[in-house]
């Protein structure tokens, strides 16, 4: 059975460099024999997480619709923005709401026992590479194995071909061989 691989970007905005980026690296995971579901963040607009709001009306439908989707995944490819060298409110807002608990379901379990790549794409020189890093520590300390390897494409303004590809080959080849590593681990993970 092929491995089930949710990809999303941490960005809300149509032309978002880390919307391209992840598509790219969707498509490699499908070559690599992989289910992939593309999510747009942007489809599911979302309270800002408050305890106050859970308590009074619950969990949101649309959460609940999420966290359905993220258990039925068994790994994630994440494209992030960077925003202040962090992740986006929308990326950490998602994690907050898909942590909480809800009756009859296993603790973190839209992350436990889910592997995930990380790719970030900015304008910067640096790529979005801070905030990978502070979403490779909050990943991890949900229960998410993340493979080794990240890229960070910087520039990213100038990134991309017009066909949505990377021009830059050295990076078109490390996102598919960082794709092909999470199918090889998330593979052995869910057996």
């Amino acid at each position: 059975m092929a491995l089930k691989v949710l990809a999303f970007a941490g960005s809300l905005r149509k032309g978002s460099y880390n919307k391209k980026l992840v598509r790219l690296a969707a498509a490699a995971a499908r070559e690599a024999g992989s289910e992939v579901t593309l999510l747009d963040l942007a489809d599911w607009p979302l309270p800002v997480y408050d305890g106050d709001l859970e308590e009074r009306d619950g969990v949101p439908a649309d959460v609940m619709k999420l966290k359905a989707m993220f258990r039925g995944h068994d790994a994630f490819l994440v494209a992030s923005p960077e925003y202040n060298s962090s992740v986006s409110a929308a990326l950490k807002n998602l994690i907050d709401w898909l942590s909480r608990p809800v009756k009859d379901e296993p603790p973190l379990a839209c992350f436990r026992d889910k592997t995930a790549a990380l790719f970030s794409a900015s304008p910067g020189a640096l790529g979005g590479l801070r905030g990978l890093v502070h979403l490779r520590a909050i990943l991890g300390n949900i229960g998410v194995l993340l493979v080794a390897d990240q890229l960070a494409v910087g520039k990213a303004d100038d990134a991309f071909n017009e066909d949505g590809s990377l021009k830059n080959p050295k990076q078109a080849a490390m996102l598919a061989d960082i794709v092909r590593e999470l199918v090889r681990v998330g593979g052995a993970v869910r057996k």
